[in-house]
């Protein structure tokens, strides 16, 4: 009876026994499945890859319709890859105030709904919103420059 489990645990031994290149296959296919490791990296952001437009996709009309828009503003954060634009303080023709904005562009759409604006003016050296109009206009003046570009591009 001795002899048949040595020959069963050899048998097992010969069966655990495979090729090495297979079982790192199916150890790194498993790792991957147990952890969902993307075979991207941060680094394929900066390659030539077959999509340039990695990251949160935003509207280029609406994202370039904000940046002409707000050319009279330094700028001081410009991230293209969330979306975000963020202005220093500068003065519109004519008003003596301070002015500064936020924009975020939250999808590819053209649409109102793409677009988020927050407006502040510098009012005894703190920033307060501007008024809901005032932010209304500010919105409603990129969206219009971004349907330009639209039917420019469309031509």
């Amino acid at each position: 009876m001795r002899p048949f489990w040595f020959l069963l645990a050899g048998c097992a031994a010969l069966v655990a026994c495979g090729d090495p290149a297979e079982q790192g296959r199916r150890a790194e296919q498993t790792r991957k499945a147990e952890y969902e490791i993307p075979d991207e990296s941060i680094f394929d952001l900066f390659r030539n890859s077959s999509r340039p437009r990695a990251g949160v996709p935003v509207s280029g009309e609406i994202w370039q319709a904000s940046l002409d828009t707000l050319s009279f503003l330094p700028l001081e954060s410009v991230d293209p890859f969330s979306g975000i634009i963020i202005t220093g303080w500068g003065r519109i023709a004519g008003d003596p105030t301070p002015f500064k904005a936020t924009v975020y562009v939250t999808s590819p759409a053209l649409d109102a709904r793409s677009l988020k604006v927050a407006a502040f003016r510098q009012v005894g050296g703190r920033a307060v919103p501007v008024t809901e109009e005032d932010n209304r206009r500010l919105e409603d003046a990129i969206l219009t420059r971004a349907r330009q570009i639209r039917i420019a591009g469309s031509q």
